[in-house]
């Protein structure tokens, strides 16, 4: 498919390469601040889903209602639109006019990159080019990517890891990365996951390191806290999840001080980005409590704790 001459051609290394070249991406912020502050786009799927937000408007909202200035994108809102550059370009246009940086897009719905079946894995690996050329052309610095198969743990880690090598070379040439979210099944499962990043070996190769998504099975939870210490050594993003909040404004899932502890004594300063996933509150009024317990956490640090 071709749209404004550029397309992708499948060949190359046996799986595919991009026929065009854009500016790489710059490498996530760093600031003065201990992290600054992100929202993903799934914390308005109600909200887009409803027809009441255009994806392409987005970047304006978050701007404009949370006065934030960076933003992760979701596939699924636009899924037919990878190659479509028209809209990529309005989306990208939109986001710059109000001074908001694509930081990535989570990647859903194409496959399973420790998929048993070599062709299904193979179809996995090459639905996700497209994804590496729209992030590439908005300006990001990862796709999200899952690590998700049927079968024995150590069969689905071999051959999720060897998936996510081969994404991992494709997307070098970006400056890319190809980043794998703690998102159910093996995934949740930190050892596992930290293991899998290790097997596949390759720089572009990390994690987004999710405070939520740690249940493996509906009768296996991963202690949190575990987790997210074992994946952030890879770590080129943070999620921070969020669904119900007290009285004084605190998650009532994970303790927001402890955990962005474990992700500052990692080193971590990059982007932390707000997933409000919630349904107690409306999304907007979810999305504003997860900032403020960000920014009450983040003034403790920066106050010099």
């Amino acid at each position: 498919m071709r749209t404004d001459r550029r397309h992708l051609i499948l060949g190359g290394l046996g799986l595919g390469s991009l026929a065009w070249r854009t500016p790489p991406a710059a490498s996530p912020a760093r600031c003065q601040e201990p992290f600054k502050i992100s929202l993903a786009e799934w914390s308005l799927h109600r909200t887009i889903r409803a027809g009441e937000l255009d994806p392409r408007d987005f970047a304006v909202l978050a701007r404009e209602e949370f006065g934030l200035d960076a933003i992760e994108h979701v596939n699924t809102f636009f899924q037919d639109r990878a190659t479509d550059f028209e809209y990529l370009h309005e989306l990208k246009l939109r986001a710059d006019g109000s001074g908001v940086r694509s930081l990535l897009i989570m990647c859903d719905a194409e496959g399973e990159l420790g998929d048993a079946d070599q062709a299904a894995r193979r179809s996995a690996i090459e639905n996700h080019f497209r994804w590496i050329a729209a992030a590439a052309f908005l300006g990001c610095h990862s796709i999200r990517v899952n690590a998700a198969g049927q079968g024995a743990p150590d069969e689905v880690s071999q051959r999720a890891a060897d998936s996510l090598h081969r994404l991992g070379v494709l997307a070098d040439p970006y400056q890319l990365d190809v980043i794998v979210e703690n998102h159910g099944g093996q995934s949740s499962n930190g050892a596992w996951l930290a293991a899998t990043i290790r097997a596949a070996d390759h720089r572009r190769v990390g994690t987004l390191p999710d405070f939520g998504n740690f249940r493996v099975s509906a009768g296996e939870e991963y202690d949190r806290y575990r987790g997210v210490a074992e994946l952030m050594p890879f770590a080129r993003g943070v999620s921070a999840k969020s669904h119900a909040f007290d009285a004084e404004g605190n998650e009532t899932h994970t303790d927001y001080a402890r955990m962005l502890k474990i992700v500052l004594d990692a080193g971590y300063r990059g982007y932390v980005g707000i997933e409000y996933e919630g349904d107690g509150v409306p999304e907007k009024v979810g999305i504003r409590l997860t900032k403020a317990l960000l920014e009450r956490v983040r003034g403790s640090w920066a106050g010099g704790r």
